[in-house]
């Protein structure tokens, strides 16, 4: 199948995936006799376990290794495991800051009840000096 093919088939764009061959993340595909790239379904297979990757905010360095943990398929789980909760970690600590977050909103929202913008104590607490 051709790039465009890959593309659609995948929801990765075009730009994307040439961007991925040159990390060395994808294999580079066979050239047809026109030049055109001739991919695969293992291209199609590792694309998608790219882009799942992505959807959970894996960096391209981590699925860089998640890539190479797939050669070597009699190797435990123990460092795939790790990787994985160490983004459990990052994303509790996110989950954490986004509701203190979450809570000084709620705090600076409750300042204004007022009608009109000179009365507005939201406007009147951001323009206090720390």
């Amino acid at each position: 199948m051709q790039i465009g093919e890959l593309a659609k088939q995948t929801s990765v764009g075009v730009e994307t995936i040439r961007y991925y061959e040159k990390l060395g993340l994808l294999s580079a595909p066979l050239r047809q006799a026109n030049g055109y790239r001739c991919y695969s379904s293992v291209h199609l297979q590792r694309l998608s376990f790219i882009r799942h990757c992505r959807a959970l905010d894996i960096s391209l360095s981590d699925i860089k290794r998640l890539l190479e943990y797939q050669t070597h398929p009699e190797d435990t789980c123990q460092e795939v495991n790790a990787l994985i909760d160490t983004k459990l970690l990052e994303v509790r600590q996110r989950l954490e800051s986004l509701h203190a977050l979450e809570q000084q909103l709620v705090q600076l929202r409750q300042r204004c009840a007022s009608q009109q913008v000179k009365d507005c104590g939201i406007l009147h607490e951001l323009s206090m000096p720390d």
